[in-house]
């Protein structure tokens, strides 16, 4: 379809990680055996948990969400940057990168508002336990959940919809592994500046609204813990929050880099190497994270493998 002299793009080119023939058959066992284990481990985190009656606490509910969540967001890009590596070219239409784009940003916020979610059960847990159940009662965590998919969606939105509002009649090849809105800003060929400036005002509200809450509700944490008698009662609080903080300071961290720190600190290869760390690895590192350093998910694992030895 013609616009003025040029012709409107109906398809992306996405330049991936390397056109290195070598790179690209190392990546593909890599990367293919990461979403293997990553789809795996969070498949058996989600149903640890729905079958240990120990584990139908608040905390672990958010757990299987974010299981949940570090799948999807995992799927949304991974497949194609798999694919990417067995082709010389990578072509992706309009409307697929529309939905790649909406389903990464969906999984990517909601994860965001789960990681909040369970700090500030922790901070209930620990800084008032005496009134945890009622506010970490299941009414509770169901607005917790809504709103951190509903928070996704309506941020998806804000995404989608710039990318909607751009033209695109020029070149056409993504310098990146999977459809992000800035390498897709810098090929359109009209930029209007409130569809852009949009997306950034929502998603670092997002990091910012949710990044104070964790901070808050551990600096109440911490200065609970301190308080503690016991030395022994400061290390079982605080080995309660662990893998939680571990969590939290990889996605973050990552995510900061990417889209908070000025781009001109870093070039496109250096983005796409941390954007791998937080779209592709971290999903796979998170189970791991809860499982090996949890007392009562490790607990729960052994009774179920000797439940099921028991029943043969």
């Amino acid at each position: 379809m013609e616009t003025g002299n040029h012709t409107r793009v109906t398809e992306f080119i996405i330049l991936g990680l390397t056109e290195d023939p070598t790179l690209c058959s190392i990546f593909f066992v890599v990367f293919l055996a990461i979403y293997v284990v990553t789809v795996f481990g969070n498949t058996s985190i989600i149903m640890l948990i729905r079958s240990s009656p120990q584990l139908h606490t608040p905390m672990y509910l958010f757990l299987s969400h974010l299981a949940f969540v570090d799948i999807g967001y995992s799927t949304s890009v991974t497949p194609v940057m798999i694919l990417s590596f067995l082709r010389e070219r990578t072509v992706i239409s309009v409307t697929g990168c529309i939905a790649q784009l909406g389903s990464d940003v969906t999984f990517g916020t909601a994860e965001c508002f789960l990681l909040a979610s369970m700090a500030y059960d922790r901070y209930v847990a620990i800084c008032s336990p005496l009134l945890y159940s009622t506010h970490m009662s299941p009414r509770v965590c169901l607005m917790l959940l809504v709103t951190s998919y509903l928070g996704g969606g309506l941020n998806a939105s804000s995404f989608t919809s710039c990318l909607l509002s751009l033209t695109f009649c020029g070149p056409n090849e993504i310098n990146h592994f999977f459809c992000d809105l800035p390498p897709l800003v810098k090929l359109s060929c009209t930029h209007i500046y409130v569809s852009e400036i949009s997306p950034a005002i929502s998603a670092g509200s997002i990091i910012v609204v949710t990044l104070f809450t964790i901070i808050v509700s551990y600096l109440y944490i911490l200065h609970s813990i301190l308080k503690m008698p016991s030395t022994e009662g400061r290390h079982k609080a605080f080995s309660t929050c662990t893998s939680h903080l571990t969590a939290v300071t990889l996605f973050y961290g990552t995510v900061t880099f990417v889209y908070v720190l000025p781009k001109s600190s870093h070039s496109p290869d250096h983005i796409k190497v941390v954007s791998v760390f937080y779209t592709v690895v971290i999903p796979m590192l998170n189970p791991l994270i809860y499982s090996l350093r949890n007392k009562e998910v490790k607990e729960a694992m052994r009774r179920l493998i000797a439940r099921q030895h028991s029943s043969f």
